[in-house]
Protein backbone atom coordinates (compact mmCIF):
# COMPACT_ATOMS: atom_id res chain seq x y z
CA UNK A 1 0.00 0.00 0.00
CA UNK A 2 1.44 3.42 -0.89
CA UNK A 3 1.43 5.89 2.04
CA UNK A 4 -0.91 8.46 2.13
CA UNK A 5 -2.28 11.09 4.51
CA UNK A 6 -4.63 8.83 6.32
CA UNK A 7 -2.27 5.72 6.41
CA UNK A 8 1.11 7.29 6.83
CA UNK A 9 4.08 4.87 6.20
CA UNK A 10 5.37 3.49 9.31
CA UNK A 11 8.75 2.17 9.89
CA UNK A 12 10.18 -0.59 11.98
CA UNK A 13 14.06 -0.72 13.11
CA UNK A 14 15.78 -2.86 15.11
CA UNK A 15 19.68 -2.94 15.86
CA UNK A 16 21.63 -6.19 15.78
CA UNK A 17 21.03 -7.94 18.87
CA UNK A 18 24.01 -8.70 20.92
CA UNK A 19 24.91 -11.94 22.82
CA UNK A 20 23.50 -11.46 26.11
CA UNK A 21 27.06 -13.32 27.25
CA UNK A 22 29.02 -10.18 29.07
CA UNK A 23 28.06 -6.46 29.47
CA UNK A 24 28.02 -3.79 26.74
CA UNK A 25 30.83 -2.45 25.13
CA UNK A 26 32.17 0.16 23.03
CA UNK A 27 32.17 -2.11 19.98
CA UNK A 28 27.72 -2.78 20.87
CA UNK A 29 27.32 0.98 20.80
CA UNK A 30 29.82 1.65 17.50
CA UNK A 31 28.20 -1.64 15.49
CA UNK A 32 25.24 -2.14 16.76
CA UNK A 33 23.36 0.83 18.74
CA UNK A 34 24.56 3.93 16.98
CA UNK A 35 23.73 3.31 13.39
CA UNK A 36 20.64 2.15 14.15
CA UNK A 37 19.91 5.10 16.71
CA UNK A 38 20.49 7.66 14.61
CA UNK A 39 18.42 6.35 11.35
CA UNK A 40 15.41 6.31 13.76
CA UNK A 41 16.31 10.40 15.34
CA UNK A 42 16.19 10.87 11.32
CA UNK A 43 13.18 9.13 11.08
CA UNK A 44 11.80 11.27 14.11
CA UNK A 45 13.13 14.81 12.92
CA UNK A 46 11.24 14.10 9.58
CA UNK A 47 8.38 13.25 11.85
CA UNK A 48 7.47 10.04 10.44
CA UNK A 49 5.86 7.28 12.38
CA UNK A 50 8.34 4.72 13.76
CA UNK A 51 9.18 2.38 16.12
CA UNK A 52 12.61 1.47 17.84
CA UNK A 53 13.12 -1.54 19.50
CA UNK A 54 16.31 -3.09 20.69
CA UNK A 55 16.77 -7.02 22.64
CA UNK A 56 20.01 -9.52 23.31
CA UNK A 57 20.35 -12.80 21.56
CA UNK A 58 20.12 -15.52 24.14
CA UNK A 59 21.04 -18.37 22.16
CA UNK A 60 24.27 -19.35 20.85
CA UNK A 61 27.71 -20.63 21.31
CA UNK A 62 28.93 -17.49 22.85
CA UNK A 63 26.16 -17.43 26.02
CA UNK A 64 27.04 -21.75 26.23
CA UNK A 65 30.83 -21.31 26.90
CA UNK A 66 30.44 -18.34 29.46
CA UNK A 67 27.80 -20.42 31.14
CA UNK A 68 29.96 -23.67 31.14
CA UNK A 69 33.11 -21.60 32.07
CA UNK A 70 31.32 -20.59 35.18
CA UNK A 71 29.48 -23.40 36.04
CA UNK A 72 26.25 -22.27 35.73
CA UNK A 73 23.12 -22.80 33.34
CA UNK A 74 22.81 -20.46 30.31
CA UNK A 75 19.92 -18.93 31.49
CA UNK A 76 21.77 -17.49 34.92
CA UNK A 77 24.41 -16.04 32.31
CA UNK A 78 21.53 -14.26 29.93
CA UNK A 79 19.65 -13.32 32.82
CA UNK A 80 22.68 -11.80 34.83
CA UNK A 81 23.72 -9.78 31.47
CA UNK A 82 20.74 -8.90 30.32
CA UNK A 83 20.18 -6.78 33.88
CA UNK A 84 23.15 -5.11 33.75
CA UNK A 85 22.98 -4.00 30.53
CA UNK A 86 19.55 -3.05 30.62
CA UNK A 87 20.78 -0.60 33.78
CA UNK A 88 23.54 0.79 31.63
CA UNK A 89 21.30 1.88 29.18
CA UNK A 90 18.87 3.45 31.79
CA UNK A 91 21.83 5.47 33.19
Amino acid sequence: MTPTAAHPERILVTAALPYANGPIHLGHLAGAYLPSDIYVRYQRLKKREIVFVCGSDEHGVPITLTADKEGVTPQVVVDRYNAMNKAAFER
